[in-house]
């Protein structure tokens, strides 16, 4: 399962190059499913291959000019706090059995993996759908973008996703960014966020097991070289309902796996 696992991580960076998102939806699954990593402690593995993932993503686009610092500083300074405040103050507090109904046991585990299930099947609706959003604003509005970029910050923390399907609807409408500056933008912000929060888990996990980190981020490296490239090329709208669909079937796949086996 494991060698399944380093394949798939590519996908990991293609997704992070072609659109500037998705790379963390993929990211858990396959810690947890092909890995066999415990769901919370993929979720700081998650922050570490995806942040080191966009970083290079990053770079690659300000070479480009497709990145906006004060657009991606407005959402991301928001975005740190509130990832600290889930990560280091609230996580911690969440009991491992939450409930128990009858003989069956709710644990913190089979949460995460729900929660994050349905997170997946909505980024994935949003992605499937073709209709482009019309950014009617010509001024960027960076009180909406910082308090968006708080909101995401919760979701990053809980999860561990970098949320890119949340930050570039957040860059097109508010930031006023076209599509490519909003990808390479996105990137900076996942980066500084995952960075962070991953900073931070190295209080709460430990020992971390740097050999997997960096084998998947190696791998995922690569796909994000490609995506990165094809992104001259396609345009990446054309491929959000493809990845949408499978990332939908993902999603079901892991709720139907929680709850019934």
């Amino acid at each position: 399962m494991e060698y399944l696992g380093y394949l798939a991580s590519i996908i990991i960076g293609l997704s992070l190059g072609l659109i500037g998102g998705g790379g963390s939806i993929l990211t858990i699954p396959i810690l947890v499913y092909l890995f066999k990593v415990d769901p919370e402690l993929a979720t700081s593995y998650s922050l570490f291959i995806v942040g080191v993932t966009a970083l290079l993503g990053s770079y690659t686009h300000f070479k480009m000019g497709n990145l906006k610092i004060k657009s991606a500083l407005y959402f991301a300074i928001p975005s740190v706090f509130s990832i600290l405040l889930i990560r280091e103050v609230i996580f911690p507090q969440i009991a491992a059995t939450l409930f128990s109904i009858a003989s069956y046991k709710v644990s913190k585990n089979f949460l995460i993996m729900i929660v994050f299930s349905i997170l997946m099947i909505a980024a994935a609706i949003s992605m499937i759908r073709k209709k482009s959003p019309k950014i009617k604003a010509t001024s960027t509005n960076y009180i909406q973008l910082s308090l968006i970029g708080f909101l995401v910050g919760i979701v990053t923390g809980f999860l561990g996703a970098g949320g890119g399907f949340l930050i570039i609807p957040a860059l097109l409408f508010f930031a006023n960014l076209p599509m490519k500056q909003a990808v390479g933008t996105s990137l900076l912000i996942i980066f500084i966020n995952s960075s962070i929060g991953f900073a931070g888990d190295l209080y709460i996990h430990t020992p971390i097991d740097y050999s997997l980190l960096f084998g998947i981020s190696s791998i995922a490296f690569i796909g994000m070289i490609i995506g990165t490239q094809l992104s001259k090329k396609i345009d990446g709208n054309k491929l959000k309902p493809i990845f949408g669909w499978f990332v939908l079937v993902m999603g079901i796949y892991i709720i139907t796996k929680e709850i019934f086996f």
